[in-house]
């Protein structure tokens, strides 16, 4: 991280995230710098009420449960398609009012005003201190604003557009105020009944290491060099390829790096996509040998999926390849770290569109494997918007459509788009609204 940071305000919030999955902790952890005696997990801290820890629990077995059985034969898309379109985001029409709470929105708010789902957490925070409430899940914040937190509460939306599950069931009279990612959220939000002023836009909040505040100097050069490995035969940069490597990182050579192609493929929480990295390994195993292109398979923190890879791996007689490798770590905050510093070596990003859709902001081409539930349609759709996203093609057919991706240079089409048109300041766009409003 680049200095100065002078223009950055010195301002602490109780940073409320959950245990779910990655999505909402991933949008926590660049937020660490104002968080008050570190990330809170509201599903998981000393002192929390079993009936609490039930009602979270069900929720990420449930779901889990249902992403997994996706798999299964003709029952399985039928299940998730049901469970799917209760949670979905609706088509947007700006001359309609989406104000009225759903189902879940009903269903949540009781919970959280008859069973006082959240009250412990929320009142011991209250009567700590009463700093800015900021979270990354919408139920946490709704217990700060059912339960009567006294200070300003905040809530990051960590998707390119969000269901009405993210607001208050009487969205006029809550408190809660939204940071957005995109314009679209925002008008989304005001759909849902959110006033204006009550929203703000500042794109997503990214990691700090990876983007070298105040110049982004880290993220220029870890363009530039992707750019280098990415447009092998100048289809993209053409002939001044040079000269756009040196304007766009200045005081660094313009050359390609030492290092192979690095594609990173990772799944989420639930591990549904391990098979796809699997035959990726497989696919790709006589370029690795040859030393031309490495690839890391991201199994998080799940002993699940670390075993998944291994096993697959070994029966392909792949494990131990040099340039073939696994990242695991158990540690969600270590993992964190961990993958983030991987990023900065990688090349092409293979992953679902989730809110790891953001981060083609740090010249990442993302290359997309197939959605699981409705927002990541919508995050899709922002990549395919963007130019920075491609989808993933016939897996039988990956070394025609991958190769010739790489040669035609759409991976570093993607990537520019990405470093020049997706939003990067949402770490420091929050923190200093943050301190302004409260």
């Amino acid at each position: 991280m680049s200095e100065p940071e002078s223009d950055l305000p010195d301002v602490q919030a109780w940073l409320v995230t959950v245990d779910m999955g990655y999505g909402h902790q991933r949008a926590a952890y660049p937020l660490q710098r104002v968080a008050r005696d570190g990330v809170i997990n509201a599903n998981q801290y000393p002192g929390m009420p079993d009936s609490d820890r039930k009602v979270f629990a069900d929720l990420e077995r449930f779901y889990n449960a249902v992403s997994r059985f996706k798999k299964v034969p003709l029952l399985g898309p039928l299940a998730f398609r049901v469970y799917d379109r209760f949670q979905a985001i609706p088509p947007f029409d700006p001359r309609r009012d989406m104000s009225r709470p759903t189902l879940q929105v009903r269903g949540a708010t009781r919970l959280i005003r008859r069973r006082r789902w959240g009250r412990t957490l929320i009142e011991s925070l209250w009567a700590r201190q009463q700093l800015p409430f900021l979270s990354t899940f919408f139920s946490t914040a709704h217990m700060a604003d059912v339960h009567g937190y006294p200070g300003p509460i905040y809530c990051v939306i960590c998707d390119a557009d969000c269901s009405r599950d993210w607001v208050a069931a009487n969205p006029r009279s809550s408190r809660i105020f939204y940071f957005a990612p995109t314009p679209r959220v925002c008008e989304r939000l005001k759909l849902y009944g959110v006033p204006s002023e009550r929203m703000l836009l500042t794109g997503f909040p990214l990691p700090e290491e990876n983007l070298g505040y105040p110049g982004f100097d880290i993220l220029r050069a870890d363009t530039a060099s992707r750019l280098a490995i990415l447009d092998p035969e100048r289809r993209f940069l053409g002939p001044n390829t040079e000269q756009v490597l040196a304007a766009l990182a200045p005081g660094r050579p313009p050359e390609r790096p030492a290092r192979p192609l690095t594609v990173l493929f990772a799944v989420g929480g639930a591990g549904v996509q391990a098979d796809i990295g699997l035959q990726a390994a497989s696919l790709l195993a006589g370029r690795i040998r040859g030393g031309e292109l490495r690839l890391v398979l991201v199994a998080g923190v799940s002993p699940r999926v670390l075993e998944i890879f291994r096993n697959g791996l070994q029966a392909a007689g792949l494990q131990g390849l040099k340039g073939l490798e696994i990242l695991y770590e158990p540690d969600k905050q270590r993992y964190f770290q961990k993958f983030n510093l991987a990023l900065r070596g990688t090349d092409i990003l293979w992953t679902k569109p989730s809110e790891l859709s953001f981060y083609t902001a740090l010249g990442l081409p993302i290359l997309m494997a197939p959605t699981i539930g409705s927002q990541e349609d919508f995050n899709r759709e922002w990549l395919l918007g963007l130019e920075a996203g491609i989808d993933q093609g016939d897996m039988r057919e990956f070394e025609r459509w991958f190769f010739e991706l790489l040669r035609s240079g759409a991976f570093a089409r993607a990537a520019f788009n990405g470093f020049s048109r997706a939003p990067r300041q949402g770490t420091y766009n929050i923190i200093r609204r943050l301190a302004q409003l409260s």
